[in-house]
């Protein structure tokens, strides 16, 4: 993910994706959006890989908060309100527009949720919330991964790509986080 960030700087709009979204380079609402969707979803990334380690939770707990408030506030106010921004200007038509505007919606409330849970002191609320609220987070790494595996199995149009990964990227790890959920903390 970082590699595929890094492409982007220093900043130019004709490298990578941004090459076939000539037409939406032009406006600065997407400008700022797209840089501020790349900058800050790698923040949350690597914030949330941290906070499902049992020792820095409690062991070290100042730390599993500090970095716990980075990860809310880059998805809250930054990553996901971008995300949803960029959601309306997505590749595959209709389809995949609505995929990425459910799975921002999705990141927004899970994340919030988790975030009020906290406030509430309600712990096993907050951690059910925050396995949703990372799954979505997680998709900037699992939609790339069914994009390559899907293109080298199947070939299909780069549209069609589109309109499978923007709900195989997310569903499938929302799922997952709901077979987690029920194993291991409802229990």
């Amino acid at each position: 993910m970082l590699k595929i960030t890094l492409q982007y700087y220093p900043v130019s709009f004709d490298v990578a994706f941004l090459r076939i979204k000539q037409e939406y380079v032009v406006m600065l609402h997407y400008k700022i959006a797209f840089y501020g969707h790349v900058v800050f979803s790698i923040f949350a990334l690597l914030a949330g890989f941290t906070q499902f380690s049992k020792t820095i939770r409690t062991s070290y707990t100042h730390i599993h908060r500090a970095i716990g408030k980075v990860y809310i506030y880059t998805i809250l106010f930054a990553a996901a309100p971008t995300g949803l921004l960029l959601s309306v200007y997505a590749n595959g038509g209709w389809s995949s527009r609505l995929g990425f505007c459910l799975l921002a919606v999705g990141w927004i409330v899970f994340t919030a949720i988790a975030w009020k849970a906290l406030g509430e002191k309600d712990y096993t609320k907050h951690q059910q919330f925050m396995i949703r609220s990372f799954a979505l987070t997680l998709s900037a790494i699992t939609l790339r991964f069914w994009k390559y595996v899907i293109v080298f199995l199947f070939a299909p149009r780069p549209m069609d790509v589109y309109q499978i990964v923007a709900w195989l990227g997310w569903v499938l790890n929302l799922i997952i986080a709901e077979v987690l959920i029920f194993k291991y903390i409802r229990k």
